[in-house]
C-alpha cells in the first residue's frame, strides 16, 4: 500500500494526502503500453504518487513536464528558481525514476510531436486562465477515449477553477467528473449523453458550493 506521507516527506509542494492517493490509484488503473502525462511537476510530489503506481502495478511511463523554472506564481512567491536538479534527486530517492521520464520543457513544446497513448494527464501548470486553457487544447485530443483528464487547484484559483467549469458545462466529450479535494477528474468520451451533460451541471454547482465552503474555512 502507498503511504503518501511516509513516501512525499521533505518533497515541496501542495498536494493534499487525499489528493496524492487519488493520483497513485487513478495510475494503478492504466493498462500496460499506456501512458500518463504530467504537466507542472514543481518538485516532484506529484510524480512520486504516480510513479509508485506505475510501479506498483503495470511499470506504465510516466512522463514528467515542466521547464522547472517556475509559474508565474511560484517566480513572485521565490524569485528566480531552478527545481530540476532536485526534482531528480527526489524521484531518485523514491525509487521510481525507471518509471519517469521527465521532460525540461514547456507544454505547448512538448505537446507539438508527442504520440504516446495517453490513458491519464495531470495538469497542474501555470494557473492564469489562458494557461489552463491552453493546457487542455493541447492534451484532450491526445487522451485516449475512456482516460481520465484531471485539474489540481481547481476550485480554489479562478484559472482552473473557470477553465474546468466552462469544460464541464459546454463539452459533449467528457462526463463522470468527481472532486478530490481541489483535483477535478474527468473522463474523455465520444460523445456523452443529456444525462452525462445534466451531471456535469449538476457538478459544477457542487463544487461551487464545495469551494464556498472551503473558502469560508481558510
Amino acid at each position: 500500500m502507498f503511504d503518501f506521507n511516509k513516501e512525499t516527506e521533505n518533497v515541496g509542494g501542495w498536494l493534499t494526502k487525499a489528493e496524492g492517493l487519488s493520483l497513485y490509484n487513478a495510475t494503478i488503473k492504466i493498462k500496460s503500453g499506456n501512458v500518463v502525462v504530467e504537466v507542472g511537476s514543481w518538485k516532484g510530489k506529484s510524480t512520486i504518487c504516480l510513479g509508485n503506481g506505475s510501479k506498483n502495478r503495470n511499470k506504465v511511463k510516466i512522463f514528467a513536464i515542466d521547464p522547472h523554472i517556475g509559474s508565474s506564481e511560484h517566480q513572485i512567491m521565490f524569485g528566480k528558481v531552478d527545481t530540476f536538479e532536485e526534482f531528480k534527486q527526489n524521484i531518485n530517492r523514491a525509487g521510481i525514476a525507471e518509471f519517469v521520464e521527465p521532460i525540461r520543457d514547456t507544454s505547448e513544446n512538448v505537446a507539438k510531436n508527442f504520440n504516446q497513448k495517453i490513458e491519464f494527464a495531470f495538469i497542474d501548470g501555470a494557473h492564469e486562465y489562458s494557461f489552463v486553457r491552453l493546457d487542455f487544447r493541447l492534451w484532450f485530443p491526445k487522451i485516449m477515449n475512456g482516460g481520465i483528464l484531471a485539474f489540481h487547484d481547481s476550485w480554489h484559483f479562478i484559472g482552473p477553477n473557470l477553465a474546468t467549469a466552462i469544460l464541464l458545462l459546454t463539452s459533449s466529450k467528457i462526463k463522470n467528473p468527481r472532486l478530490v479535494d481541489t483535483i477535478t477528474y474527468f473522463e474523455k468520451v465520444e460523445r456523452n449523453s443529456m444525462f452525462d451533460r445534466l451531471k456535469n451541471i449538476g457538478f459544477v454547482i457542487y463544487r461551487t458550493l464545495f469551494g464556498i465552503r472551503g473558502f469560508l474555512r481558510l
